[in-house]
């Protein structure tokens, strides 16, 4: 087995064409609900072991594009790509091995469950790993791979994209440490499937995914596995669970979850209600898993998570509210009446973590974060004297420094944050994170006495490392030429600029276009977002992003650095408008994509 771990970009498509081969039946449609409650069940067993594991080959042909934010147009074009997957890699890495699947309950992921299923049981692979009704939130897949040691794992899901008939659905594949692949091995799939020729499939039926249990076809084994379990387990290793109960059963302290009708509903009561004590009834927003999220956008930010953000904005707020996303590897935090930033979020933890957390007990071996993301870590990784890492977008490049030792906290500034525990970012650790440095603050309070608020944490730490204001602003479905065109004619511009140049108020120390150079394997990528950089550190930065399947998402990302604490209380807003105005003049946005205003505001 390979020692390296592997994640595919996300194949996506509308599951309004998601016809599937006819490699398994495809059952009734509509919302389905599943059990939030957390169980232990007997463990069912039977076994076929007597009948020989019959393989088909399904002849087929190459899908044209079968790359990220695809359409999925033609029949056979998930089953070509999971092919395509095992076509590339070695026979050792998977025949007779252990591969996990799971996803985040969206439209076609139980149909999809049992093609992957017959496809890896053709190729030889010995046993899967699936969650109960096919769920596994992101992290707990990666929590599995690791535990389990499985050679790797399968996870459906489209991310914080929308779910149903007529939005997206994608896979990805986490290899043996469950970490996100790098692109030499996504672009040797993407090849496999420009030639693909067959698919091998075992004749076998649908796997019942909805009671625990182990069937056996021949030397081909399926175990329906508890999706909390092992993760469950994992956060208990990682937090002091007694001291985060302490403060959810205080009477003067209330907690709300939002889970957006995604994956993470199935791991809330488990985790929040009956290990931790948390108020069953007040304490959970939208926390049934539905297969369309309830027809909304699982993008945990102001924008999309509006229930929660009335909640946590209106009068009798509670003291601490967080929301997920659709795969649960994302958050948001919320104080009362108050916004922390994903930037503002890592850095607050890192800066915790020793002190709150007993994982990180002998304090972090080094931090990191992507390169848009703001530079508030930077400062906490200075005071700490630990290693710093500016890494691109993309979590395959933490993982790697996590491999070697040298990272253990890091994060991005779209509602990213993780540690080494995992391979994964993980929306429920940085939930349990903050809920640790709230304990942790508040364990010698007693009843009556003003307890220490999540804009109490925040407000120090911009008192201790200064503040950096930090805002992004996304502009979604933009035509793709007109968004192409508006970054060449930035490029243009950083090709003739040259340091000292005024902008505005503001001198430019350098404009690039941002490339890394691992450290660890030595691999290098370019292109990973043009920058305009000043010399009192603020930071102008555009990127091409998005993962949905409609047209581009152009972000502008906007950081200055402010140490005087008397101006700490501005609106980021207000304080960035001056660089906000730079943005938009020298990018042109409005000229090409005729966009006046941003789709979110983060």
């Amino acid at each position: 087995m390979a020692s390296h771990a592997l994640r595919l970009h996300p194949l996506l498509f509308s599951a309004a064409a998601a016809r599937p081969a006819p490699l398994a039946a495809r059952p009734g449609g509509g919302a389905r609900r599943v059990h939030r409650r957390h169980s232990l069940a007997v463990v069912r067993c039977s076994s076929s072991a007597a009948q020989a594991l019959k393989i088909k080959s399904i002849p087929t042909k190459p899908v044209e594009g079968q790359k990220t934010g695809t359409m999925f147009q033609q029949e056979n074009y998930l089953a070509n790509w999971i092919q395509a997957l095992f076509n590339s890699l070695p026979p050792e890495d998977y025949v007779g091995g252990t591969l996990v699947l799971g996803g985040d309950g969206r439209y076609f992921n139980k149909d999809a469950a049992q093609i992957i299923t017959k496809i890896a049981a053709g190729n030889g692979v010995g046993k899967i790993l699936v969650g109960r009704n096919g769920l596994l939130s992101t992290p707990a897949v990666s929590a599995v791979i690791r535990k389990r040691q499985a050679n790797g794992g399968f996870i459906m899901s489209a991310s914080h994209n929308p779910g149903g008939p007529d939005n997206d659905w994608g896979i990805k594949f986490n290899y043996s440490s469950g970490q996100p692949a790098p692109e030499t091995i996504t672009d040797q799939i993407y090849g496999n499937t420009l030639s693909i020729s067959e698919i091998k499939t075992a004749d076998i039926p649908d796997v019942d995914l909805s009671s625990l249990g182990v069937v056996s076809y021949g030397d081909f084994t399926v175990e329906v596995i508890d999706p909390v379990l092992d993760y469950l387990e994992l956060m208990e290793n990682v937090f002091d669970f007694q001291l985060i109960k302490g403060l959810l059963s205080r009477p003067d302290f209330r907690f709300v979850f939002d889970a957006m009708h995604a994956v993470t509903g199935a791991y809330a009561d488990p985790i929040f209600v009956e290990k931790l004590g948390a108020d069953p009834v007040d304490y959970i927003l939208n926390g049934v898993p539905l297969e369309d999220f309830g027809n909304g956008h699982p993008d945990p930010n102001l924008t999309y998570a509006k229930e929660l953000v009335f909640t946590m904005f209106g009068s009798g707020a509670p003291d601490f509210g967080a929301a997920s996303d659709g795969d649960g590897d994302r958050n948001m935090i919320l104080g009362r009446r108050f916004f922390v930033t994903p930037s503002d979020s890592v850095a607050i933890i890192a800066a915790n973590a020793q002190a709150a957390i007993p994982y990180f007990q002998s304090g972090p071996k080094g931090l990191a974060r992507s390169m848009p993301t703001s530079g508030a870590l930077d400062r906490v990784a200075d005071k700490l004297n630990v290693p710093f890492f500016e890494v691109p977008t993309g979590w395959k490049f933490f993982g790697n420094l996590m491999d070697a030792g040298k990272l253990s906290i890091c994060g991005e500034e779209s509602f990213g944050t993780g540690s080494d525990h995992i391979r994964e970012k993980d929306g429920i650790w940085a939930v349990l994170a903050w809920l640790s440095i709230l304990a942790h603050r508040n364990k010698d309070k007693k009843a009556g006495e003003r307890l220490v608020s999540v804009e109490d944490v925040a407000r120090e730490h911009w008192a201790t490392y200064g503040r950096n204001f930090f805002s992004r602003y996304d502009y979604e479905e933009c035509e793709s030429e007109s968004a192409n065109k508006m970054m060449k004619h930035l490029r243009d511009v950083i090709a003739k600029s040259k340091p000292g140049e005024k902008y505005g108020n503001y001198t430019l120390q350098f404009a690039d276009d941002f490339s890394y150079t691992d450290p660890v394997d030595g691999s290098t990528v370019s292109k990973q977002g043009l920058r305009f950089v000043f010399t009192d550190g603020s930071r102008i930065i555009f990127r091409l992003s998005g993962t949905g399947s409609a047209g581009a998402t152009i972000r502008i990302y906007i950081e200055q650095f402010e140490s005087d604490a008397s101006k700490h209380d501005l609106d980021a807003q207000i304080a960035l408008k001056p660089l906000i105005d730079l943005a938009l003049s020298v990018s042109k946005l409005k000229d090409f994509t005729g966009r006046d205003k941003p789709t979110v505001i983060t």
